[in-house]
């Protein structure tokens, strides 16, 4: 996601705000917020599988390999 679909998304928010969108507006919306979510989504679980954490026994367990998703490995 760029900067310049981040601005779309701002855009159509103010115009849906102010006059209204049309259909088709409402669906590119629709498209860019699916899009969005999904790119917090994905860089989120990239951030909480690559956390480390040293257990009392001081052995190292990584979050991604005990709790991350199963079917993509």
């Amino acid at each position: 996601m760029d900067n310049i679909m981040i601005d779309r998304i701002n855009t159509l928010a103010h115009k849906a705000k102010s006059v209204g969108l049309t259909p088709e507006e409402k669906e590119e919306q629709a498209q860019l917020r699916r899009e969005y979510i999904a790119t917090i989504r994905m860089n989120l679980r990239a951030q909480l599988d690559s956390i480390d954490i040293k257990e009392p026994d001081g052995s190292i367990t990584n979050l991604g390999d005990k709790y991350g998703d199963k079917t993509k490995h």
